[in-house]
Formats: structure tokens, C-alpha cells, sequence
């Protein structure tokens, strides 16, 4: 009896058990891992054979062999699909794969609903000093109450860099806070800012205005460095900046700058240039800085739904179907044409 004839094939990097037991339901569909580490020949010989690579997007966590660039496309001659982990796709050259007529997917939304929490953990935890109120406790007596006193979120404006799937939660939880919300992103229309529950504006507006500037823009070329030493001079004297997007999106050195010399009142970073960031990075002294290491969309919760739905994409992109979260949508005619040779 024949094998399956559609493979996927995932690294060893833990990923919810949801994937692997949606895969196994479809008898004509074999999932086989690969170890990142120790073996690589052994883990060629796998990856080698994809039909479909599902990808970390954890560029940190990834080693660098085993991005989806052009190297590793000629090395991988049936491949059709590289289907990313996370709504991020940092470990995948887009332009390489369109080249190849390899289609590439995210899960965008799949984890909406922990990012948009976690950001408004960070605006409400740098508001009210909760940090700095518990590491003093830790480790100090004799301090007011006072000395720790924060600011009440009600009243105040955030603007929202992008109001994609995760901003638009963002904005429902803000107005639910009494926030007045503004937000830009070129990819909409003023109307459906509107719509999404923002009050469209430029970005250079929404620096002004803004006591909260949350980042929720993908990373790509157009991003890169968008929050600089200039933009951060440009936010309000006492404003605190989140970011729960992608590192580089931001200037880390600038940040620090605008920090130190008291410009920002605090910040909320979720994502870094190296991740996780060195033990004496700057930003990790501060009492006013909100530190996680990437994990607004890792939850539980989260995680399982994005591997449901990451493994139902790819399911779909087997048969044939056009994919719901696809980004190189111009790879679909060249993409047919492979499929349809590689999977006769």
C-alpha cells in the first residue's frame, strides 16, 4: 500500500498539540520533525522532502539554516507551501518564495485576543507604576505610597499604529476604559479606521495627541526604525509608549534616549532587536519599563488556536483551497501550476 503523498513537516520546537492531532486526522497528509540541533543531515533529509514547511517565527529561536530563504527553497524542489507559526513571518524571505512559486501564510488573529490583554496589561501597569511599586516593595522599606502613585488611564488618548486584527481588539478594550482612541494605518481607509472603532488620523498627529502610543504594525521595510529618536521627540512630554509588534520596529537606543532624559514617562516592550535581550540591556534597569520577552501571544489559549487553525490552512492549501491568511497572493497562479505536477 502506498504512503501518504502530501508532507508536512514542522521543526522539534514545541508547538501546541492541537497541529500534529488535526494533521493526523487526514489520511493522505503525513507529518514528519525535524531536529533543529544535533543532526542536521538528518534534518535535511526530512526538510528536503516538503510539500509544506511550517515555520517558527521566533527568528531567535530558529537557527538561521532553517529560515525559508533562497538557499533553503533549492534544497526543498516540492515545496509549495511555508506556512509561518505566528501572525510574523521574520524567519521567511516573502520575495524569494513568490520567485519560487512557493505561497506563504501567517495566522494573523490566531492570538489577537492575548496581545490585545497583554497591551492593556502594559498601558494599565505603567500607568499605575505597578512594576516599580513591587520591586520597591521587594526590596525597600520606608517609602510612601506616594512615592508610587500613578496616573488613572481614564480620559486619556491612545493611538494605535496599525488596526489590524489585534489593534481593533486593542481599541474595543481601550474605549471599554473610558480611552479615547485615534489610530493610523496606510492600509486602510479613514472609513474603516472609523469603522474598526478609531478616529483616523496621521501619524504625526497621533504623536502629538497621544499619552499612549501602541505599536501594531507588521515589520517590513516601511516599519523598519519607524519610532526613531525624531518620532519619540515628537510624542507628548510624559507619554508612555508600548510596543507588542516586532522588534526594530523601534529604535532601542532611542527609546533609552527618550527615557533617560524624562521626555517618555515609561514604556511597555514586549519585543526586541535580540530576543530575549541581554541582561544588561538598558532598558531592563529602568523601574518605568514594562519588560517581557514576546509573549503578549502566548498564552494557553493562544496557542492552541493558532495551531488549530495553522494546521486546518495548510489542510486546505493541500486540497487545493486558496488559503485565508495568505501574503503573496500574486504566487497563486504559479503556485497552481506546481501543485498540480508535484501532486498528480
Amino acid at each position: 500500500m502506498a504512503g501518504p503523498q502530501k508532507r508536512v513537516v514542522r521543526s522539534d520546537l514545541w508547538i501546541a498539540p492541537a497541529f500534529d492531532a488535526r494533521l493526523a486526522g487526514e489520511r493522505d497528509i503525513a507529518l514528519r520533525v525535524f531536529p533543529v540541533r544535533g543532526n542536521s543531515a538528518a534534518a535535511w533529509d526530512i526538510l528536503s522532502a516538503a510539500h509544506v514547511f511550517h515555520i517558527s517565527a521566533a527568528k531567535d529561536e530558529l537557527p538561521r539554516e532553517f529560515f525559508a530563504d533562497a538557499a533553503l527553497l533549492a534544497r526543498c524542489p516540492d515545496l509549495l507551501c511555508v506556512s509561518s507559526s505566528g501572525a510574523g513571518y521574520d524567519t521567511v524571505d516573502v520575495a524569494a518564495c513568490t520567485a519560487a512559486g512557493v505561497l506563504v501564510v501567517n495566522q494573523a488573529g490566531g492570538n489577537a485576543v492575548s496581545v490585545a490583554e497583554h497591551t492593556l496589561a502594559m498601558i494599565l501597569g505603567v500607568s499605575r507604576r505597578m512594576i516599580e511599586g513591587d520591586r520597591r516593595m521587594r526590596r525597600e522599606i520606608g517609602y510612601t505610597r506616594e512615592d508610587v502613585m500613578g496616573h488613572e488611564i481614564r480620559g486619556k488618548t491612545v493611538g494605535l499604529v496599525g488596526i489590524g486584527h489585534i489593534g481593533t481588539r486593542v481599541a474595543a478594550l481601550a474605549r471599554a476604559f473610558g480611552l479615547e482612541v485615534i489610530a493610523t494605518d496606510p492600509l486602510l481607509s479613514p472609513e474603516e479606521i472609523t469603522r474598526r472603532g478609531a478616529q483616523p488620523v496621521t501619524f504625526d498627529q497621533l504623536l502629538a495627541r497621544s499619552d499612549f502610543v501602541s505599536l501594531h504594525c507588521p515589520r517590513d521595510a516601511s516599519t523598519l526604525k519607524l519610532m526613531d529618536a525624531k518620532a519619540f521627540a515628537r510624542m507628548k512630554k510624559g507619554a508612555i509608549f508600548i510596543t507588542t509588534a516586532r522588534g526594530g520596529i523601534h529604535d532601542e537606543a532611542a527609546l533609552v534616549q527618550g527615557l533617560q532624559s524624562g521626555h517618555l514617562a515609561g514604556a511597555g516592550v514586549d519585543v526586541w532587536d535580540q530576543e530575549p535581550p541581554p541582561l544588561d540591556h538598558p532598558l531592563l534597569a529602568m523601574d518605568n519599563v514594562f519588560a517581557t520577552y514576546h509573549v503578549a501571544g502566548v498564552t494557553h489559549e493562544s496557542r492552541g488556536n493558532v495551531a488549530a487553525i495553522s494546521a486546518e490552512q495548510i489542510v486546505g492549501v493541500l486540497a487545493g483551497e486558496r488559503p485565508p491568511r495568505l501574503i503573496n497572493p500574486e504566487a497563486w497562479p504559479a503556485y497552481e501550476k506546481r501543485r498540480a505536477q508535484i501532486l498528480r
